[in-house]
């Protein structure tokens, strides 16, 4: 528990008796100022400039302390501090003429940091600066130096750029620390987390009265416990998740029914077939993309009203696809922006953004009856068509420059678009009476996004080994999202973004197979460029390494649904650090290992072309799945040809290697 205690002119906060915090009346406790920033927005990617035009610092004049609720009074404002169990609310008043707020935690050496959101190439990130801003994490910029690299020869899978440098869909005011508490701010507003610093961390917001949270756990479980108490927990996902791998297939009716007894004739479990253009696909100088007007296309897609239940007597679902854009060409955005349901430009217009090729308008969820609008197509042309789930995409595109209906300041309000779509998915399932049995997956996301989505997935990696964008960004990605509260999470297997040379190879495809059958969800996309990628059809060989694969993700089922499960009860990740179990320094450090809840420790090939893996084991008895072989601690080489991924089960767990070998 916490509690706060004052003796003459020093206030102290305390968790569990030890102390965590002091300060006394003449020191500075914060800083505030006056700012401004310039947003350039192409394409979901951010330029931003920032500028100060005053600053100051918040020294304590008073202390106050009465029933058990401090104030600390400053020269322009104060800051009420209360205790909620294990953690510590923060509250500024007073400050309304300033826009900025800079608040200083006193940091250790040796102290690890992990989250601000999902970030895709870095773990621990002391020393590093961060952005904590929803955006288009791949941007044409990026992908035309790769291209250009690759066509005069140059490929460099180890290259990362400074972390200050990429964007993500998913970004959140929150931070875990090695030693065992978090900070999460209520700010809905752009921040940036500096731990460049030996002796502190920096958190930089442009709203200077939103609340914070500072938390504490005597373990990472009970940490973790903790922070989803505030921000919330996903559900429990429906039992037919488990039951095989979704295959995303389009094309067409009979092109999805034939990509099935492809799958099925190699011995493939199928669950589901995962059909993103059921609403229609144009082809465009990107790729093959998607029509966004949310209803059925039967030209492309015939009979499919009478093949979902057909499909779904056999255990088969079929998920669809949605974003919150509407493509102007069609009636449904003719619909909305008769009906004044868009968000608006300054000219009083349709705002419309520019996604790839194309332009789209928006959904304007700060309008109730827009809100209304959007959820009513999901439950009729998607919940009542037969739709068991489908990808909840985009959310990161609001512009700072737009009009909204509701008249909140849309800087404010854009990092909050994401949950605010992930909000309007789950309320049209619980309302159709359907949680539990749907399950949407989302990309961008937000602080209220782990209330609100019940999946997410890691997009839209490359298709290659690359450590910035490719198949190993996945696993930094999914242990940042443990660490901000949100445990589900998967990603596309053999990614999603191609061009020209930058193909899908079939290496990289069985790669990524291997990885996801070891996560909470198996799921397949033939990608931006698919005619480019190879396909879990491509060859005999592939086919029967999905098959194998498969069936150990469905051995998986019960082990999986138990730790689904300890997330909805406890906000303790399905895919968790090293660290939440092994206190160990190179625990702290790991990025390209995850543990698949208490007993599997998952270690992803991550290169072309070889047939080893050098894996850290931290100190404890393991039982190497494909071998038998048993280890201690340290670091160990093994045997990792394609079908064998290095997985190591706890010997106390040791009949999970013997449900796996089985399949």
């Amino acid at each position: 528990m916490v509690r706060i205690s004052k003796t003459a002119d020093t206030l102290s906060l305390f968790y569990n008796d030890r102390e965590v915090y002091h300060i006394s009346v003449g020191e500075p406790f914060f800083y505030i100022g006056i700012g401004d920033t310039d947003y350039k927005m192409s394409h979901g990617s951010f330029k931003i400039s920032e500028s100060f035009r005053h600053r100051a610092v918040v020294k304590v004049k008073r202390i106050e302390l009465s029933d058990g609720v401090a104030t600390l009074f400053g020269n322009t404002g104060s800051v009420r501090i209360e205790c909620e169990q294990d953690r510590f609310k923060f509250t500024p008043c007073g400050f309304k003429k300033y826009n900025r707020m800079l608040v200083r935690i006193p940091a250790a050496a040796d102290e690890a940091v992990y989250g601000g959101g999902e970030n895709f190439t870095e773990f621990n990130l002391h020393g590093k600066r961060l952005n904590v801003w929803v955006a288009e994490h791949i941007n044409g910029l990026q992908i035309g130096k790769k291209l250009a690299k690759q066509i005069v020869g140059i490929k460099n899978s180890e290259r990362k750029q400074a972390l200050s440098k990429y964007e993500t869909y998913y970004a959140q005011p929150t931070f875990i620390s090695s030693k065992k508490y978090y900070y999460h701010s209520l700010t809905t507003a752009r921040c940036v987390f500096d731990f460049g610093y030996k002796n502190e961390w920096n958190m930089i917001r442009t709203d200077a009265l939103a609340p914070f949270y500072i938390g504490f756990g005597e373990s990472f479980e009970a940490l973790m416990q903790n922070l989803s108490e505030v921000l919330g927990r996903q559900p429990e996902l429906p039992d037919w998740v488990y039951d095989g791998m979704i295959l995303g297939v389009q094309g067409g009716t009979q092109v999805m029914l034939d990509k099935l007894a492809t799958a099925e004739k190699a011995g493939i479990p199928v669950n589901g077939l995962w059909i993103q253009d059921w609403e229609g696909r144009r082809v465009t100088a990107v790729g093959k993309q998607l029509f966004w007007n949310w209803e059925w296309d039967s030209t492309l897609y015939p009979g499919l009203d009478k093949e979902i239940p057909a499909l779904g007597a056999r255990g088969i679902k079929v998920l669809g696809y949605i974003n919150p854009f509407l493509a102007v060409e069609k009636p449904l955005y003719k619909e909305a922006s008769a009906k004044g349901y868009c968000v608006k430009n300054k000219a009083g217009e349709d705002y419309l953004v520019t996604i790839t090729t194309f332009p789209a308008a928006m959904v304007d969820l700060t309008n109730p009856d827009a809100y209304a609008w959007i959820k009513q197509i999901i439950k009729e042309n998607m919940i009542d068509f037969g739709f068991s789930g489908w990808m909840a995409d985009f959310g990161e595109y609001l512009p700072t420059d737009c009009v909204l209906y509701s008249g909140e300041n849309p800087e404010l309000v854009h990092n909050t678009w994401p949950a605010r779509w992930a909000q309007a998915n789950r309320e049209a399932v619980e309302e159709s009476g359907k949680l539990g049995e749907i399950m949407f997956f989302t990309r961008a996301g937000y602080s209220a996004t782990p209330r609100y989505s019940t999946m997410m997935w890691c997009g839209d990696n490359h298709v290659d080994f690359s450590k910035d964008f490719g198949l190993p960004s996945v696993i930094p990605a999914m242990l940042n999202l443990t660490c901000c509260g949100f445990g589900l999470s998967h990603s596309d297997i053999g990614g999603y973004t191609s061009f020209f040379n930058l193909m899908r190879s079939e290496e990289l495809y069985m790669r990524w197979s291997e990885m996801n059958a070891f996560s909470p969800l198996m799921r397949g996309h033939e990608g931006l460029n698919p005619d480019i990628n190879a396909q879990f059809d491509a060859s005999e060989t592939v086919l029967a390494h999905d098959a194998k694969m498969t069936k150990i993700h469905t051995a998986l089922a019960p082990y999986l649904k138990q730790l689904v499960k300890e997330n909805a009860a406890s906000g303790l990740g399905v895919v968790r650090p090293l660290f939440f179990h092994y206190d160990e320094p190179q625990a702290y450090e790991e990025a390209y290992e995850y543990l698949l809840g208490r007993d599997l420790l998952v270690a992803p090939v991550l290169k072309p072309g070889v047939a080893t893996r050098t894996v850290y084991l931290p100190q404890d008895e393991w039982i190497h799945l494909h071998s038998g072989k048993e280890y201690g601690g340290g670091i160990v080489e093994v045997p990792a040809p394609l079908g064998e991924i290095p997985v190591f089960v706890r010997k106390s767990a040791a009949k999970l290697q013997d449900i796996l070998m089985r399949n």
